[in-house]
């Protein structure tokens, strides 16, 4: 449903990518996966995509998630962004 009266972008339900940034660490991607699982229990391991940056400090997490609605994608960001893992949710 698009909600044009509140300025809405997106109609849901829709998929939508998440880039999630963090540093190397061993316990990035098992603590990214269980934020994201917590909101979009369907996502399976496979829908991670992990890239590390040039001089390997950095890794960036791409996933597609099928989002219900605002509120769905609100609260995954928020989670993500208070991770003490996470340096940036996109």
């Amino acid at each position: 449903m698009t909600d044009q009266l509140n300025g809405e972008l997106l109609t849901f339900p829709c998929e939508f990518m998440i880039k999630v940034f963090g540093h190397t660490s061993p316990d990035f991607l098992p603590a990214v996966r269980t934020i994201v699982k917590k909101h979009i229990s369907d996502l399976t391991e496979e829908a991670f995509i992990q890239r590390p940056s040039k001089d390997n400090h950095y890794v960036a997490l791409t996933f597609t998630v099928h989002a219900e609605s605002k509120e769905q994608l609100d609260n995954l960001y928020r989670d993500l962004t208070a991770s003490p893992l996470v340096l940036m949710a996109l």
